[in-house]
């Protein structure tokens, strides 16, 4: 169970983050594409300008962020599922709420 407190934060698993990560560069870089056409037409896209070098390297990157969003969007990154509460609020850290020492035993 998760505790309640402010300071309750979900830490996920590294691939939540790889996607979260994705989805952020993927929506800075459309922003940006979306700019550059309101203004006059310039190439602002991101990824093409980087990685355009190696059309497979561009391809499989808009394929990682394509695959982010789909995970995204069915849930596959809600708490409980790939997700670990943690709780960061002393009175908390002691208790069977989260993280830190259960049930106060092993005290330093």
């Amino acid at each position: 169970m998760c505790c309640t407190s402010k300071n309750c934060k979900c830490k996920g698993h590294g691939w939540t983050m790889l996607f979260k990560w994705l989805l952020i560069i993927g929506g800075i870089n459309w922003g940006l594409v979306g700019l550059g056409w309101l203004f006059g037409g310039a190439n602002w896209n991101l990824v093409h300008l980087i990685f355009g070098f190696s059309m497979t390297l561009e391809a499989i990157i808009y394929l990682l962020v394509g695959v982010a969003g789909v995970i995204w969007l069915f849930g596959g990154c809600k708490k409980g599922k790939h997700h670990e509460c943690v709780c960061t609020d002393d009175k908390m850290a002691g208790g069977s709420m989260g993280g830190g020492m259960q049930g106060g035993q092993g005290k330093m």
